[in-house]
């Protein structure tokens, strides 16, 4: 008996050793995307705590953390088993912020300035409702079909989707939603947010006031061999520089989303590993120092908020685009971007349609060829914030298509050769959600 105790107690001890080691210093992370997963959900889009707990939490680990809203504070507290409570608050205009202990929440903030236009057009170039159209070379049993099969049966949760939507010839020809959502619900695009971010380069290049060849303006840089680096290898993710994408660990991308105070200094520490132009690496806190640059372009803080909403998302109809900022008030352009689906169609509306909005031309013609074109050592599989399908990887879709993408799912595909845009939002991704087959298939409805 006295051995089976000793035996037990090794291994009680051993056990405590790794939940110590592998699993406590992870708690901060987990607790800290449970808090803001739950803010941003309740008080951006209005859903319940249990909502979001058995959808947007009901990840391996996220979902050992408690929960609670506090809606007169506008505020949302997880923890795990008691341990490691974390805080994220909501401010109107700049989203849910995830906070740490020395965050002063009586500070002063700015917010962006918004500016609605009431145009008296249908969508996608105004506020009223689409005209019915019906084309004739789209079979429309195909079509529907294929959107129906994108969904989850009653009772399921496998392909997990919240929205399709598919715009043909400027004109919605399918849309449909998952119980609990409509047109009028914003839903988290994720890494689609990096291809907001780039955009805002070929805005403000057209404007004349960049040039993405220039070499990067980070101070850190201007001594060592980092100072070669450019904004052009920045937006193609090839600088060179080190940086790890893993969400399954504590990495790079967990310490900068669910720690740091300031997400665009993240990368710029990090030395290199390859060369500009050679070394092709997905990082988000690349764009998050993309971001960080676009800061620099204007006078004020006030200007630089501004400019993301006046530029682009007013612009073109997006109204019910929202970018969340980090502590320090900077938009977390990797990851941070909110829309409805039908105005995340409207951004890929915009590049079919090679920058050109109802007749104003918001980025150059050759903006949309430059974010679509292979950058080097990506395998075809990236330009520039965009990600390409020039080398196959959905084997039944047009090689041309390119597409914004974002974890989990979301999905705002272009394809130029169709004038064809689809979106699609959800929990699943490839390959556990068939995106060859919703994109295929819509192609393969449309007769030419």
């Amino acid at each position: 008996m006295k051995k089976f105790f000793k035996i037990f107690a090794v291994l009680l001890l051993l056990l405590l050793v790794y939940l110590r080691i592998a699993i406590y210093p992870q708690l901060d992370l987990i607790s800290g995307f449970s808090a803001k997963s739950v803010a941003s959900g309740h008080f951006i889009d209005g859903r319940s705590l249990e909502t979001i707990q058995q959808g947007d939490n009901d990840i391996d680990k996220v979902n050992w953390a408690t929960n609670e809203i506090n809606k007169e504070e506008k505020s949302a507290i997880s923890k795990v088993y008691g341990l490691k409570s974390r805080k994220a608050i909501y401010r109107e205009g700049l989203g849910a912020t995830l906070i740490n202990d020395d965050f002063d929440v009586t500070k002063p903030y700015l917010v962006p300035k918004r500016t609605k236009i009431n145009t008296n057009l249908p969508f996608p170039y105004g506020n009223l409702e689409p005209k019915d159209t019906v084309f004739s070379n789209v079979d429309y049993v195909k079509l529907n079909t294929v959107v129906e099969n994108a969904f989850d049966k009653k009772g399921e949760k496998n392909k997990r989707t919240r929205s399709v939507i598919v715009i043909y010839k400027d004109k919605i020809i399918a849309e449909k939603y998952a119980d609990g959502f409509d047109k009028n619900s914003r839903i988290l695009g994720w890494s689609m947010t990096k291809s907001l971010t780039g955009t805002f380069f070929g805005i403000l290049q057209k404007q004349g006031k960049i040039n993405i060849n220039d070499k990067a303006p980070i101070a850190e840089w201007q001594n060592d061999e980092r100072k070669s680096i450019t904004i052009n290898n920045l937006l193609q993710m090839n600088s060179g520089l080190e940086w790890e994408e893993d969400y399954g660990k504590i990495s790079d991308v967990t310490k900068m989303l669910f720690i740091e105070e300031d997400m665009t200094k993240s990368q710029i520490d990090k030395p290199f590993v390859g060369k500009p132009n050679e070394t092709w690496n997905y990082s988000s806190g690349t764009t998050n120092l993309l971001s960080g640059i676009l800061r620099k372009q204007f006078k004020t803080h006030q200007e630089y908020l501004d400019f993301w909403y006046s530029s682009l998302f007013d612009k073109i109809g997006m109204h019910s685009a929202l970018t969340e900022v980090d502590m320090t008030g900077n938009f977390v352009g990797s990851s941070y971007g909110w829309s409805t689906t039908r105005d995340w169609a409207k951004f890929g509306l915009l590049y079919l349609h090679k920058g050109n909005w109802n007749g104003e031309q918001i980025f150059d013609e050759s903006w949309a060829k430059y974010v679509s074109t292979p950058t080097n050592t990506s395998n075809g599989n990236y330009g520039a914030q965009f990600w390409l399908n020039a080398s196959g990887k959905f084997p039944n879709t047009p090689k041309d298509m390119y597409y914004a993408s974002g974890f989990q799912g979301q999905m705002v595909a272009i394809f130029p050769s169709h004038d064809l845009v689809i979106v699609r939002m959800g929990l699943k991704e490839n390959p556990e959600f068939d995106f060859n087959g919703l994109l295929s298939g819509v192609v393969g409805s449309l007769k030419r």
